[in-house]
């Protein structure tokens, strides 16, 4: 017995350690990618550039909201893959005590479930910042131009960070071990299933906050990194819940002075 169970903790060192190592790269590759189309942004590069997914600001068609769509799913690969860390590492560890084999792949199905619900996400992003962009709500740089419009994202975002679904959804993301105690599915179409519903409770979370981009601007890298902190905090943090109304509270505030100014 003693064996056996240093066995199987020699190999969830390993599992978790390649998860870890995947998930690490993963983000610094989408992290690195917004960071460089910010900073063409930031130098007022609008046109596309070879390699570069960033939209003209003139006229967009087709091939403009294609590459706006891939701006929008890399920028929530950054920001949302280290969320979904704890449950994978909890995921990990129930898979190899189920004798699973293929810890890896089941993890990396879990993740795709999870990314996928967060790209469908992107495509509607995509379409309501195309809407923006048609109705000359966003300035070049992608920031509103309405202080009106700015203040009353800011005051939905606040608003909802006390609402019914708000705290539902929340409690889902803090409590992986629950989650996937009550949501448990076997196989990798299972692990697959199981992240897509990870996924939707995460977009029900955090969803709302996303429209905090067009305050800032959707490729400001600080006003992104703000928001992944936020996201983190919310979750691992002991009073996460308590710091998600504080900070509901603070962004109904900078909507009415916004509105105001």
């Amino acid at each position: 017995m003693p064996a056996e169970s240093g066995r199987l903790e020699a190999l969830l060192r390993h599992d978790r350690s390649v998860v870890l190592a995947g998930l690490a790269g993963v983000t610094v590759v989408a992290w690195a990618y917004v960071i460089s189309v910010s900073r063409k942004n930031a130098m007022g590069v609008m046109e596309m550039v070879p390699g570069m997914a960033m939209p003209q600001m003139q006229s967009w068609e087709a091939p403009e909201l294609f590459l706006l769509f891939v701006m929008w799913a890399v920028m929530m690969v950054a920001m949302m893959v280290p969320a979904a860390a704890p449950l994978l590492l909890m995921f990990v560890r129930a898979e190899r005590q189920s004798a699973h084999n293929r810890v890896a792949t089941s993890a990396a199905l879990l993740l795709l479930g999870y990314l996928v619900v967060w790209w469908g996400f992107s495509a509607f992003a995509s379409l309501v910042q195309w809407g923006l962009h048609t109705a000359a709500l966003l300035s070049p740089a992608m920031v509103t131009t309405s202080s009106i419009f700015g203040g009353l994202l800011l005051l939905a975002a606040g608003v909802f960070q006390f609402s019914r679904l708000k705290r539902a959804c929340l409690i889902r993301c803090r409590s992986p071990m629950s989650f996937l105690m009550s949501e448990w599915r076997s196989g990798r179409w299972g692990s697959f299933v199981l992240g897509v519903k990870h996924g939707a409770y995460c977009v029900g979370c955090c969803g709302v906050l996303m429209a905090l981009l067009l305050v800032a601007g959707v490729m400001n890298v600080l006003w992104i990194a703000a928001l992944c902190l936020f996201v983190l905090v919310e979750r691992i943090a002991p009073y996460g819940e308590r710091f998600s109304r504080i900070a509901g509270a603070v962004l109904i505030l900078a909507g009415i002075a916004l509105i105001i100014s």
